[in-house]
């Protein structure tokens, strides 16, 4: 049985698909029975349990072969992060009871940085699961190219990209959610005894202006990218409802200066297959949907 955490997102959906496409028996834990209709209907076990209560978690973790770990993200924590805290404690205490035979955990790039940032949140997590017995693959992606989602209406309407990443011809690691769910389907079927780091990127690394060119090429118009300036991003942040605002400026400004990055060599990081303006592709043609990096 392989459980997955977070299957109603982009990439615990991507993960299940592909288990379910290789005939492996998947177990969807889902906070809501009504979003495990679905799942269920493709054949697969539906478990009930919230990410914070350790008795529901560790029932859905029983007999597992391997466990998906995916937390529910939170872009606005509070200080010291005391929502992952909650969350971490409840996992690690659901696995000590359950006793899976192997983990997979969605981490992040950037997951060893010392500085403290809105990712520090997987930092935790890994830093947990380290301590435990059951073998872990961390799984380490690059920025999610489905962020992309977010600027759909506005390249479309008004031929323009905002971007915080800066500056505006620096390329950073990117990955589809696809092909992060296609790898974590092939580690969870892998035998390993010790804890290791899998770092993934799409085929190659894109730039705020590879972006602005790949939704000209898919909506056929002129787009061009504009840089948010740094200045405004405290204020801009605070008046779009967040509380505490400044996670996820140090993560950005981890991103441009480049203190989040991965921790092996460029040419020891697993290579996805789908790109950019695959995706841009994809969000071009349906209803946004937001993900997570």
């Amino acid at each position: 049985m392989y459980v997955i955490t977070g299957i109603t997102g982009q990439v615990g959906g991507a993960l299940a698909n592909a288990l379910l496409e290789a005939g492996k028996p998947v177990r969807a834990v889902v906070r809501d029975e009504k979003k495990g209709v679905a799942w269920s209907a493709r054949g697969c076990d539906v478990a009930l349990a919230n990410m914070t209560d350790i008795g529901s978690l560790a029932d859905a973790f029983e007999g597992a072969e391997a466990v998906f770990i995916l937390p529910p993200p939170e872009f606005d924590p509070a200080p010291d992060f005391p929502e992952a805290r909650e969350v971490i404690d409840a996992i690690i205490a659901a696995l000590a009871r359950a006793k899976p035979r192997k983990i997979v955990c969605l981490s992040t790039i950037g997951a060893q940085a010392a500085q403290t940032n809105l990712l520090t949140q997987r930092t935790l997590l890994e830093d947990a699961l380290r301590r435990q017995s059951i073998p872990v693959t961390f799984l380490r992606p690059g920025w999610f190219m489905e962020n992309c989602a977010w600027d759909v209406d506005a390249a479309r309407g008004e031929g323009v990209v905002q971007s915080f990443l800066q500056p505006l011809d620096r390329a950073i690691p990117m990955v589809a959610t696809d092909d992060i769910g296609g790898v974590a389907a092939r580690l969870m079927q892998e035998d390993w005894t010790e804890m290791r780091v899998v770092e993934l990127e799409g085929p190659g690394r894109v730039s705020p202006n590879d972006i602005a060119a790949a939704f000209a090429e898919v909506l056929g118009k002129p787009v061009r990218v504009e840089a948010v300036p740094r200045e405004t991003w405290q204020a801009l942040f605070v008046s779009q409802g967040m509380k505490n605002p400044m996670p996820r400026i140090l993560m950005l400004d981890g991103f441009n200066e480049g203190w989040i990055d991965f921790e092996s060599r460029r040419e020891e990081t697993v290579k996805g297959t789908i790109a950019l303006v695959d995706v841009i592709r994809k969000l071009v043609a349906k209803p946004q949907a937001i993900s997570l990096t």
